[in-house]
This record gives structure tokens, sequence and C-alpha cells, in this order.
């Protein structure tokens, strides 16, 4: 790093020291991730990376019980972390480490949860995925946030701005990214405009205290820099956002892929025999047959260890309130691979396909204690509703995209469904 850079780090960290927060973000967003992370065993070992002061890192060590491994690069929010968490009676819980996000220097398998809020952005998301999944236990996740676009088009300002200071890319192409790198997508959650609003009001507020004729060098380069980013925020702020992710790396083992011509007639065969009767079977063959309905790779299979299909999974295109949805129908195992996990993996897969293709909701009609664990919860509070009776807790649905404006209203399925 030049002296110029180091020059201009150092007006940065001046401009933000003691603020409430150095990033987009709230209690409330990291609480949620934490839900959605789902259970962790009685004593986590978390990895903070790029913690700052460590907001996340003491809501972390108090709330889920952890002990937190507190990383960053800038001793001084160290410093403030160790003091902090010694003032609440956690400094027991939560260790800091001077080091390198970028190559942390802890053995393979050595956390249950790796955590970084507002802070991958520093080495880049791909990166981040490639170099922190390592660090995972059995069973561990990954939560981390990325900034992306939130529309279709993004205006010619808002572009140019961020391609000079961190490209953006869309939810469909963080998720692809994720798969890519072997993960599932557990689930992603789009950060409301108050989280911005908790980072830039303070920093908004000391920066406007500034008078720019006394800031010289690199301190008027940090504070123009600072003015010119909530300028944006608050021109295009509708074209951009946050989106936290939690991510599980995917079994190794297990091989899911699309469905190919020649898995046709074992796909109906498993249908045939996952079922009392052959309805399901038939069904997916009458739902091929619909171009309206069906979508080319959104039909999947699960193998067994000799290459056959052990486990299906289908999509398909579906209304809600007259909007494009999915959805999950049929799911099926063949009786002799039941209970060794190729269901789940076939769903979460053909879930992940939809992500990566920018789906936005699933819908299925199932048993909740078997669809909560791929992130469903009742349609009736996103404000959806099949058109026809059925017990209020078994029709779900799934958000794809995080956002916090699905479509709503009535289903509509495809005319197969004979519903």
């Amino acid at each position: 790093m030049s002296e110029s850079d180091n020059a201009f780090r150092d007006a940065f960290f001046a401009l933000h020291r003691g603020l409430p927060r150095q990033g987009p973000g709230s209690d409330a967003t990291t609480r949620r991730l934490l839900a959605l992370a789902g259970p962790l065993p009685p004593r986590p070992r978390i990895l903070d990376l790029g913690c700052g002061p460590g907001r996340a890192a003491l809501l972390l060590a108090a709330e889920a019980g952890a002990e937190v491994t507190a990383v960053d690069l800038h001793q001084p929010f160290l410093d403030e972390l160790r003091r902090t968490s010694a003032a609440r009676g956690l400094a027991g819980r939560v260790r800091t480490v001077l080091a390198d996000m970028g190559a942390p220097p802890f053995p393979d398998g050595s956390f249950d949860l790796v955590w970084a809020e507002g802070s991958a952005y520093a080495i880049g998301f791909d990166t981040a995925l490639r170099r922190w999944r390592q660090l995972l236990a059995p069973g561990g996740a990954l939560v981390l946030t990325e900034c992306e676009w939130t529309c279709a088009e993004p205006s010619r300002a808002a572009r140019a701005f961020w391609d000079e200071h961190y490209p953006l890319r869309t939810t469909a192409a963080n998720a692809a990214a994720a798969v890519g790198a072997g993960y599932h997508v557990v689930a992603v959650h789009r950060q409301p405009e108050s989280d911005w609003q908790e980072y830039y009001g303070p920093l908004g507020a000391r920066a406007a205290a500034v008078d720019p004729r006394t800031a010289t060098g690199a301190a008027a380069a940090a504070l123009e820099a600072t003015r010119a980013e909530i300028a944006m925020r608050r021109d295009h702020g509708g074209e951009y956002g946050y989106t936290g992710y939690v991510l599980r790396p995917a079994d190794p083992h297990r091989r899911v892929r699309p469905e190919t011509d020649a898995d046709i007639p074992a796909v109906h065969a498993v249908n045939a025999a996952a079922f009392p009767t052959r309805d399901e079977a038939e069904l997916v063959d009458a739902l091929r047959r619909d171009p309206r309905a069906w979508l080319p790779g959104l039909s999947w299979v699960a193998e067994a260890p000799d290459g056959s299909v052990a486990a299906y999974a289908l999509l398909t295109r579906c209304l809600v309130g007259g909007e494009p949805a999915l959805a999950l129908a049929p799911c099926a195992t063949a009786p002799e691979h039941q209970g060794q996990g190729a269901g789940s993996a076939v769903i979460r897969a053909v879930l992940d396909a939809a992500r990566i293709g920018g789906e936005r909701l699933v819908v299925v009609l199932g048993r909740p204690e078997y669809y909560r664990r791929f992130g469903f919860g009742p349609a009736s509070r996103l404000g959806i509703r099949p058109g026809f009776e059925v017990p209020d807790e078994a029709m779900m649905a799934l958000v794809l995209d995080g956002s916090a404006d699905p479509p709503q209203g009535m289903i509509t399925y495809p005319e197969a469904f004979g519903v």
C-alpha cells in the first residue's frame, strides 16, 4: 500500500472513529441472520471477520452464548472491542485477533459459524466464498452480507459510481457464485432502508460538521468520498442495497443435477414408487407437456451411488396474484433411498437453481415439519392463499430473493394440477 493510500485510509478511519456502525446494518439484522442460520451447538464457535469495533461480535457472544473470535486489521477497533466486551462482562467470550481476513490464521474446520457483516467487499465476495469455506466445521454455516443491485436496470449514474468503487451484481449472480463455490443458499435477507440510516445518519452528521475549507490532503479526499457516497444513496438508493446470505457447504458426495431426456423413464418410476398411486408420476408427465408450466432447468434429480435416479424435485410456473411464481411439486424419493438425504439434497439444489434464474417466490403444499428446513413458512403470513381449502400451516411459501414485497394474492396452479 502506497503512502498516499495509507494516508487516505487513516483519514477514513478518523472520520468513522467512535461511530455506532462502520457500515449499513442493525442489531435486528444481526438477529435475523442468526435465526436464519438455524440451530447452533450450545456454545458455538463463531469467527467474525472484519469485525470493526465489534457490534455484531458482542451481540453474538451475548445472545448466542458464543465463543467469538473477532478479526480485524485495524488495531484501534480491536482495542475498543476489548474494552467494551470487558465492560459488558463478555471478556471471556470475545477474543480479538489482529489478522488479514483474506488469510485467517486458523486451522480448517475450526468454527461452527463464520460471520462477515459488511466486510466481505474488502477481499471480494468470490474470494471470501473460496477462502472461508475451509474454516467451517461439519454442519457449519457462512453468513455474509453483500451490496448488490436491487433493480433490473440501474441508472447510468449509479452504475458508473459503483463500477469505479466496487462493481455490483444481482442476487441471482451472487447466488450463482455461492453455488459455484460449493455452497447451498440456506436463506437470503434483503436489509431494510433503516439499516442504511443507522450508518449514514451519524456519519452524515459528522461529515456535515466538518468545514471543507479546513480539510486538506487525505482528510479532504476522505470527506469528499464520504459525501459522494451518501449523496449516491440519497439519489439512487432504490437501485442497490445490502443483502445477507446464509450459506452451507453442499455435500460433495451427493450428486444432484438437472434432469436429462434419458432420465424421464426413471423419474416416472421414482414418482410412481414413492406415492400410493401413479397420480404424481402422471402429473409430472402432464406438466412436461405444458409449455406454460414447464421451465427448462427446474426439473432436478439426485443420483444414487450407482448413478441411478434416487430422488426428484420439480418447480413449475404458477401465478400468485397474477404475478409469476413457482410451485414445488412433486418431490419424491425412491423407497430404497428414503431417509438418506437424497430428497433434501435435490430440493435444495432445485431451489438454488431457481434463485440463480432470478425467480422470486416458491409455494408448496406439504408437511410443515419437513419443508421448514428449506426456509418455507406459512404462505398466509405473506398474503398468499390457495384457491381451495387446506390447513393454513400446510400451504407454505419461500421468498427466494429476500425482498420484502413478494407477490401476494391467490395461487393459480397449472391446469395439470386440477385445482
